[in-house]
């Protein structure tokens, strides 16, 4: 065989061995334009649209509340109202733990935080509805009703109360509200020296009672 045909069949040889490698790199993507992969959110980590958890969440209406009765854009009566229906939330979540070892399920969760963005539409509708400001905010019941509140609300935010104790003080602060809302309500807006005492030994009393929850070593 002479030299040129050699050359030219080790050319068509070297050709077809180097055609599958050329279809092959081809048809690859370009560098670094693999599909981005989608981030999730951790386990165990629930939040809600506004990316509050629902202990945070459950804090914001508790501060919402207190600045409310504090500014006046909420009456005694409506913020009774309010705190009551935080008091069921809280104990349906506690009776949820309970059935499920102390723990929450994925749907647990879910219609936990329906319910608060429920409460939470509930809580502005109030605090916009001019027709029925509390007239006198900055009165001895209002201020302590608004530090207890807080109080109840960072109780919660550290852990050092639970659901079932903040359930528990939320009742006995909303019982205290609504007797401030009948005796105004008696008495054309004002509270007498006598009612202003009652009120303020039964606020003394939740007063010791949250301290006494929030350092009983209970956690959530």
């Amino acid at each position: 065989m002479t030299n040129p045909l050699r050359m030219t069949l080790l050319s068509a040889t070297l050709m077809a061995l180097l055609l599958p490698a050329t279809a092959q790199t081809s048809s690859a993507p370009p560098p670094n334009t693999a599909t981005p992969v989608q981030t999730t959110t951790p386990a165990g980590t629930t939040t809600t649209k506004s990316g509050m958890n629902i202990n945070q969440h459950k804090e914001n209406q508790q501060d919402r509340i207190a600045n409310g009765i504090a500014n006046g854009s909420l009456t005694a009566g409506e913020a009774s109202t309010l705190e009551k229906q935080e008091t069921n939330l809280n104990v349906e979540e506690n009776k949820m733990k309970q059935m499920d070892n102390g723990k929450l399920t994925a749907a647990d969760r879910a219609a936990l935080r329906e319910q608060q963005s429920q409460l939470s539409t509930e809580i502005y509708k109030d605090k916009h509805n001019a027709a029925n400001q509390n007239a006198n905010p900055t009165s001895v019941a209002g201020k302590r009703a608004e530090n207890q509140q807080d109080r109840i609300a960072s109780g919660v935010k550290s852990g050092q109360l639970t659901s079932g104790e903040a359930a528990t003080l939320e009742t006995q602060e909303s019982a205290i509200n609504r007797e401030v809302a009948q005796d105004r309500k008696a008495n054309g807006g004002h509270m007498t020296a006598q009612e202003r005492a009652q009120v303020n030994r039964q606020q003394n009393k939740l007063s010791k009672q949250i301290y006494k929850d929030k350092h009983n070593n209970r956690h959530q």
